[in-house]
């Protein structure tokens, strides 16, 4: 979507806007491009997971997750040093706590890219609720199954095992998204953005005009 409004003139964090928005959904369901546009926008900071799986091609570590090995990953859960954890398939992932507290107090909106245990275990543990952090939850939904498959194959990164564990899980994980504040079809990114940045009080064009390149 094209605009013609060049206005370099950005929302500014305010004290009360602060707030962590979580989102989930199944391997393939394109909720981690979502939150690759989200977060250009200046008012959201995307909290980075801690994980114990192998680092993928192209990722940095700091930048796309923190790439711990397992006893120092449980050493941090001894320590109350999550958000929330849990084990996913063969791996742990976890959001670190300190981070996302002091970008809320920033006014920042925290995004937590994350599996539906992990937001299982902030509902049970109440630890944003403690904090008295507001948060709203997303559930990214795939337009089939079909459609699902086909980007878990087209990522050529897993072996066929691996992608039927993953299509298993993506299952029983739909089967649980009612228990989110929110459901977003992703049959196109670009709307399925625009849907998200409604519900969490973003301007949808003003992302645009960020991705397109015409705020410096």
């Amino acid at each position: 979507m094209k605009s013609k409004n060049r206005s370099k003139i950005l929302s500014k964090p305010s004290l009360d806007s602060g707030k962590v928005v979580i989102i989930s959904g199944p391997s393939g369901s394109g909720k981690s491009t979502i939150c690759r546009h989200l977060r250009k926008h200046p008012l959201v900071w995307m909290s980075i997971s801690a994980t114990t799986r192998p680092k993928r091609p192209r990722e940095v570590n700091g930048q796309d997750y923190y790439f711990l090995d397992q006893k120092t990953f449980e050493k941090w859960i001894q320590e109350n040093k999550f958000v929330e954890y849990a084990k996913v398939i063969d791996h742990y992932y976890g959001t670190p706590l300190v981070p996302v507290e002091e970008k809320v107090s920033e006014g920042k909106i925290v995004l937590l890219d994350i599996d539906i245990q992990g937001h299982e275990i902030i509902k049970e543990k109440g630890v944003l609720e403690q904090k008295g952090i507001p948060s709203i939850s997303i559930f990214i939904l795939p337009p089939s199954m079909e459609e699902l498959e086909k980007r878990l194959r087209d990522r050529k990164t897993e072996k066929e095992e691996e992608i039927q564990k993953r299509l298993q899980r993506a299952r029983k994980e739909m089967e649980k998204a009612s228990q989110y504040d929110f459901q977003v079809l992703n049959d196109d990114v670009n709307r399925a953005t625009q849907k998200v940045c409604d519900i969490i009080g973003l301007s949808y064009e003003e992302l645009v005009r960020l991705e397109e390149g015409f705020i410096q």
